[in-house]
């Protein structure tokens, strides 16, 4: 049996932690900007601190805006800095963890991803069979029979939704920003002309996770050759 160092309970919070960080951080944005244009005072885009800085100068001479965000702009680079600590931790997490190495060599997988898969799978050898992950993930259709009816719907959305979702952006970054070919690349641009990007995405992440579990059990690493991973 394969043992990992990290145990789950520690690993998945560093993963999901760091992305509500981003997500909080994306609402603090959206309500700096709706504070100052109810005052008419237009923020503009962004979402570096160089925003907040602009923030601060067009409330200048208006003191309750300039309270209110100043108060905003506090909260925001206390989680931005725990953001910071949190992504220094899931870093050497990685280094530490020769798995999550090997599960960053696929394309478009990331710390974050990389620890959700890990901490969510747990045990990859109570799969019987490599494209069993799909189906726990929710990364499969679902399937209507009666009587002469057999069809497939969406994807079942069983299992963790944030590991899930972490696969799917995988997927999206190796179709759309990873320039290095692959046969998983290839595969998934093909299927996204013949059935459409999202369908294609969902595809593609479904492919990804049965070759992380894969590389879990082998000791392998991505194979960017037709001698590609495994993956049943």
């Amino acid at each position: 049996m394969l043992i990992h160092q990290t145990p789950p309970a520690q690993t998945l919070p560093l993963g999901v932690h760091g992305s509500q960080g981003g997500s909080i951080r994306t609402d603090l944005d959206a309500q700096l900007r709706g504070l100052l244009k109810t005052f008419g005072l237009i923020l503009g885009p962004g979402n570096t601190d160089a925003l907040v800085r602009r923030a601060e100068r067009l409330a200048e001479g208006h003191p309750v805006i300039s309270a209110l965000v100043a108060r905003l702009a506090e909260v925001r680079r206390h989680v931005v800095s725990q953001i910071a600590a949190l992504d220094c931790d899931i870093r050497r997490l990685v280094r530490s963890e020769p798995t999550l190495k090997r599960f960053m060599t696929v394309p478009g997988v990331g710390p974050i991803t990389a620890v959700a898969f890990l901490s969510t799978i747990d045990e990859p050898e109570r799969f019987k069979h490599a494209r069993d992950v799909g189906p726990y993930l929710g990364l499969t259709p679902t399937r209507y029979q009666s009587g002469e009816t057999d069809r497939h719907g969406r994807i079942s959305k069983c299992g963790d939704a944030f590991t899930r979702t972490c696969l799917y952006e995988a997927a999206n970054v190796l179709l759309t920003k990873v320039g290095r070919f692959s046969p998983l690349k290839a595969w998934g641009m093909r299927l996204a002309q013949r059935i459409g990007p999202k369908k294609a995405r969902i595809a593609v992440a479904r492919k990804i996770a049965v070759i992380l579990r894969c590389i879990w059990v082998d000791g392998t690493e991505f194979w960017w050759t037709s001698g590609e991973t495994k993956m049943a």
